[in-house]
């Protein structure tokens, strides 16, 4: 019983520490109150073979995004979704073949026209 009552102040002290209702403790109330921001990122290496990009926007309680990444298969699996207070997380998911990179066009160059030997 002794030991139940140590581990029930045990954390219950730790309870209070970590939530900061020690006077004394300094509480951070600095936040955004309309949050924003937007990123995005490419990662095509020929090298590994790894490919994938994601990007993303928040604006407030809103985020949308959109992510792709070639899986073991060879197909391409991307995912676009959406964040709010209102319906929640919403994803919905494509998956295609990887896109050929198409080369650039290589200039034929023709025969030459030839001077004429005056020798």
């Amino acid at each position: 019983m002794a030991l139940l009552k140590s581990l029930l102040i045990s954390c219950a002290l730790f309870a209070v520490i970590e939530c900061a209702l020690l006077p004394g403790v300094p509480v951070n109330t600095d936040f955004d109150p309309h949050p924003q921001y937007a990123y995005a990122y490419n990662v095509q290496d020929a090298i590994t073979g790894d490919s994938k990009s994601q990007q993303e926007v928040r604006d407030g309680d809103v985020v949308k995004g959109s992510y792709s990444v070639v899986d073991a298969d060879g197909s391409l699996r991307t995912v676009f979704y959406t964040a709010d207070p209102i319906n929640g997380f919403n994803a919905v998911v494509q998956r295609g073949p990887v896109p050929v990179p198409v080369a650039a066009p290589v200039p034929v160059v023709g025969p030459r026209p030839v001077a004429p030997f005056l020798g």
